[in-house]
């Protein structure tokens, strides 16, 4: 098969149209045409629709880009590399990371990285749902506790604490029986106790106010609304500043954060260079967020 046909192929479809791909690569429109008809010839399908109205790609003719516009971009990159005998990260970046990490430290994290890898064009999508990397042409993703994936590697680069936290004039429970205290909730809460400091104390959690967002639980709390159960990350400044006083650790729940890729035997330099800038950002795997 011949490789350039094939990118002429996706060069086209992406840009819906020769005109198009013609102007943004300086490839001549017959040049684009013939090749895309050589493809179709070489594999015995066409792959896409002409008519009056411009191009639509077939199904076929999806089905090919979807599987090959990664890997091809992937390698056109590492090609480069080789011909300039360097591995310097450069291109675009696509990154998937958690809301509340992406709200809290991804703008200065993006910053940090693209002064130091300034040929890097960082793109980042704040997603809580477990995207597709492969699929949604994402480069790396950072997750919280992944669950094993064997079509992914990485690294843990940070670790946090979920504490309970309350306003100071609210009174913490003496230890003992479990105490029943109003609390303030996430929207995925589900019925159960808040052990603290390995079962010292018990709290049953009676919820009086609801949010979808840690940061809103947070703020309620600071408020005088009722304990909370939050990353101590993010009440790490209201906690120093006497806002907050921490009633205890909740026992056996350690949120790790990871960076990850996707399980090929060679990484873009781009993704090498981000795995270890996080790694290193965090040296000391403290996620300490400053809001």
């Amino acid at each position: 098969m011949n490789i350039n046909a094939l990118l002429d192929f996706i060069l086209v479809g992406t840009h819906s149209g020769l005109g198009k791909a013609s102007r943004a690569s300086g490839i001549p429109k017959a040049t684009l045409s013939r090749r895309i008809a050589e493809l179709e010839d070489q594999l015995g399908v066409r792959l896409i629709e002409r008519s009056a109205r411009g191009l639509k790609l077939t199904e076929a003719g999806e089905a090919l880009i979807s599987r090959t516009e990664g890997p091809l971009s992937e390698v056109t990159e590492a090609m480069t590399a080789a011909g300039e005998g360097v591995s310097t990260p450069r291109g675009r970046l696509r990154v998937a990371a958690p809301i509340l990490f992406s709200q809290l430290a991804m703008g200065r994290i993006g910053a940090e990285f693209c002064a130091a890898y300034p040929d890097v064009f960082i793109e980042v999508v704040s997603e809580d749902r477990r995207v597709d990397l492969v699929e949604e042409q994402f480069d790396v993703a950072i997750r919280i506790n992944p669950s094993p994936d064997s079509s992914l590697v990485g690294r843990c680069f940070a670790k946090d604490r979920l504490v309970v936290v309350a306003a100071p004039e609210m009174l913490r429970p003496e230890p003992g029986a479990i105490s029943a205290v109003p609390a303030i909730v996430t929207s995925t809460f589900q019925p159960t106790h808040w052990s603290l400091d390995g079962g010292q104390l018990v709290l049953e959690p009676i919820p009086k106010m609801q949010f979808s967002s840690l940061l809103m639980v947070r703020d309620a709390a600071i408020a005088g609304g009722g304990a909370a159960l939050i990353p101590q990350s993010i009440a790490w400044n209201q906690l120093s500043r006497g806002e907050l006083v921490q009633w205890g650790t909740v026992a056996d729940a350690e949120p790790a954060l990871w960076v990850l890729h996707t399980s090929r035997r060679l990484a873009a330099p781009k993704v090498r260079a981000f795995v270890d800038f996080m790694c290193d950002r965090y040296s000391d795997m403290s996620l300490v967020l400053r809001g």
